[in-house]
């Protein structure tokens, strides 16, 4: 099969032959090659400012990532290499877990860019987020009838990320019937989430490993969880023992999910909802007096693009400091952050300039990262996205 070609400027191969999959259209020579001749998803051969072959990328000439490698073989991408990549994406996660609940499909990092696949059991959530995938749509979903055989599959079209593809946005059935919510058992938790109308594919595995670790601390002990959505970690706290539970969100229908989820582990006289907006709240429970032995801190991105970095840290810096005033005496921290924009570094020196304003001392006690279903590719620090930190914060 003939395809056209893409040339990169001199040098600009480097990255690529250090194992990234992305090309930026500043690094493609748009004089030999225009990009004005390739439509949205068209795979095409990749080759260096000298001729040599690169690879075999899909492409979107309207996306600052023009082009996501594909393969580094000079053959068709084919229905055959999907369904192997699939294949080697499940085997890992029958590795890790033995309840099908898991991310599937973690996009570049199991090289299938721009594809994210979350299994509820029998139910798979997909988000199509790259022009190319959106374009091998029926042989993704071919493939993932063949690979997990399951009941149904709902597309979870309407991320952000989309829009910089300039792709439409939509949620529908790709396969069978799609329930409006799905049931998900983690840390031997059950619980039921929106997968319809939820947040993202419904359901926030990358915290799997971190909500573990925070359960280690919070038996007999007063919790608040900030941005609790349907009650992940509020209510695998309450469930390790914690003896109070308050969870604070901005959304009606998430706190009323996230008390059904309290109902359904006999914990619900132990979980308390807070709704409004996260900054508000805590500032009332100051103002009121309250006390925490635990808080987790887990807000949605702060920052999405690099434009945003001032602002979006002076936001995490802010609600460190509200956290770290509700702590008692001697309590226990967990702060998360799911912006790629903010660096690891920025996150722990929330907690050490919290700790400077509020006269508190703090001892790091563990530093976590997305669980494991969300593998990280070496060559691309962008698949490294998610932060935490659990810290002793006290009064000396």
């Amino acid at each position: 099969m003939k395809r056209n070609t893409i040339q990169l400027k001199r040098r600009e191969e480097r990255r690529i032959q250090a194992g990234h999959l992305w090309i930026y259209s500043n690094e493609i020579d748009t004089k030999k090659t225009p990009l004005s001749q390739f439509t949205k998803g068209e795979m095409a051969e990749v080759i260096a400012s000298d001729g040599k072959f690169l690879g075999i990328a899909y492409l979107n000439p309207h996306s600052l990532i023009t082009g996501r490698l594909l393969s580094r073989r000079r053959e068709h991408f084919d229905q055959k290499q999907l369904v192997q990549r699939l294949e080697a994406a499940l085997a890992l996660r029958n590795r890790l877990f033995d309840k099908p609940y898991y991310r599937m499909v973690y996009g570049e990092s199991d090289l299938l860019p721009g594809l994210i696949v979350d299994r509820f059991g029998d139910h798979l959530s997909v988000q199509l987020n790259s022009a190319g995938m959106d374009v091998l749509k029926e042989r993704v979903l071919d493939g993932l009838r063949k690979v997990v055989n399951p009941a149904s599959i709902l597309l979870r079209n309407d991320s952000s990320v989309r829009k910089l593809e300039q792709l439409p946005l939509a949620i529908e059935a790709g396969f069978g019937d799609p329930p409006t919510e799905v049931e998900v058992i983690e840390n031997d938790v059950k619980m039921t989430v929106p997968l319809r109308h939820g947040q993202k594919t419904g359901w926030f595995y990358d915290q799997r490993v971190n909500r573990a670790e925070l359960s280690k601390y919070v038996r007999g002990k007063r919790v608040l969880d900030v941005f609790c959505y349907v009650g992940s970690f509020a209510i695998q706290c309450a469930v390790a023992g914690a003896e109070e539970v308050w969870g604070v969100d901005a959304s009606r229908s998430a706190l009323e999910n996230a008390l059904e989820n309290g109902a359904q582990n006999g914990v619900e006289n132990r979980f308390y909802s807070v709704l409004g907006d996260a900054f508000e709240v805590l500032r009332a429970l100051r103002e009121e007096g309250e006390y925490f032995d635990v808080i987790v801190v887990d807000p949605p991105a702060f920052i999405k693009r690099k434009k945003d970095h001032v602002k979006g840290l002076r936001a995490y810096q802010r609600i460190g400091e509200l956290a770290m005033r509700l702590l008692a005496p001697d309590g226990i921290l967990m702060a998360a952050s799911c912006s790629m924009h903010l660096k690891r570094a920025e996150l722990l020196d929330v907690i050490r300039s919290g700790s400077v304003k509020t006269g508190r001392h703090s001892q790091l006690l563990f530093e976590g990262m997305q669980g494991p279903d969300h593998p990280v590719h070496p060559a691309i620090p962008e698949t490294r996205y998610l932060k935490a930190y659990l810290a002793r914060v006290y009064k000396p």
